[in-house]
């Protein structure tokens, strides 16, 4: 029987993740709610996260889809990375970030405790978006008696999640939605929508899957609501682990 994954949500883009003994948390966001400029666009936080960086504890390392916008890696989460040992990331993200950042290559792997860490591709946003939005990385955690989870970060392409699932038998997916709309790329979505959540679902077959990313910002578009309307529409509502701020759950 296999170990199952401990996933707490904190809030946005940021959950604690317990898989083999390892404890990991996902782009980590503990500023108030408030205002957060990039260039000339600004993007609001509407709720507070729910779990504090002194109620997270210890962790292995961080994962992070990304570090070019604050609502993946606010002013206290970039704090908060100095006191982690391992910060795993794109390449360009470590070298911006330094200290204990290390970039993992696209199908690259590094070992945490029991769990092999493998960095996967992720878009965000359509075609091309690397251009604008900068790189982005999800990851797939596995390891002998564990559940095999794929962390999404911020991607907007089921076509991608379709290569994933050629390499990997995907437990449980830990998916990256809220269909992320800003002035960028014409207001496309830069996330998954709750239909392409639910048609990723699909392609990895019989993954448990639990959002992140769809509540807590103001360009997050589609909510809690549009993700269970979209996952019973495709017949896939027992598939879906559908968290509040601070709840736990086992998967």
């Amino acid at each position: 029987m296999t170990e199952k994954l401990g996933i707490t949500l904190s809030g946005g883009p940021t959950a604690l993740l317990e898989l083999g003994g390892v404890r990991l948390l996902t782009d980590p966001t503990f500023d108030p709610p408030g205002d957060h400029s990039i260039g000339q666009r600004v993007l609001v936080k509407t709720e507070d996260s729910v779990l504090t960086e002194d109620a997270v504890g210890v962790v292995d390392a961080v994962l992070l889809s990304h570090d070019q916008h604050p609502d993946n890696l606010d002013d206290r989460g970039r704090d908060y990375l100095r006191t982690v040992p391992l910060t795993l990331i794109t390449a360009s993200g470590a070298e911006r970030l330094g200290g204990t950042a290390r970039g993992l290559a696209p199908w690259e792997e590094t070992q945490v405790g029991r769990l092999t860490v493998t960095a996967v591709p992720a878009l965000h946003g359509p075609e091309g978006a690397e251009q604008l939005a900068g790189d982005v990385t999800g990851f797939v955690l596995s390891g002998e008696g564990l559940r095999t989870v794929y962390v999404s970060g911020d991607n907007a392409s089921v076509d991608l999640v379709r290569e994933i699932a050629s390499r990997f038998s995907v437990d449980v997916a830990v998916l990256f939605a809220g269909a992320a709309k800003t002035k960028l790329f014409d207001g496309a979505p830069l996330t998954l929508t709750s239909a392409n959540a639910a048609e990723a679902a699909k392609v990895l077959g019989s993954a448990k899957v639990v959002p992140l990313h769809f509540r807590g910002w103001q360009h997050f578009s589609e909510g809690p609501d549009v993700l269970r309307k979209e996952f019973e529409a495709a017949g896939l509502a027992d598939r879906l682990v559908l968290l509040e701020p601070g709840e736990r759950a086992e998967v």
